[in-house]
């Protein structure tokens, strides 16, 4: 993939995130559910693997009823997946085991 199109997809990326953020608070579960699917679907198609666990741990947190700081921290965190530049097993599993330690606190 080249710089630019690793660029416009990042950004395609935050901007789905920040508009999350905005809405967490308000928007229903299944809205933000989906807003996550897509995010998913993306990063599969792109190779962003340390993306999903993230995802996977927001959701379930959503479906566990949490809003405020902790799915905000998730999103930060979701963020920080996306643009570290790396599609390795490790750099997933170091995103799961943030994860793991963030959302089970």
């Amino acid at each position: 993939m080249t710089d630019a199109r690793n660029w416009v997809l990042a950004h395609d990326l935050g901007q789905r995130i920040d508009s999350i953020g905005a809405r967490a608070a308000r928007a229903a579960t299944a809205e933000l559910a989906a807003d996550l699917d897509a995010i998913r679907r993306i990063a599969i198609a792109n190779g962003i693997t340390p993306a999903l666990p993230v995802v996977h741990a927001l959701e379930s947190a959503l479906a566990a009823g949490q809003r405020g700081p902790m799915i905000a921290d998730g999103l930060a965190l979701l963020r920080d997946a996306v643009n570290c530049g790396r599609a390795d097993p490790g750099a997933s599993t170091a995103f799961a085991a943030a994860c793991a330690i963030r959302f089970n606190a």
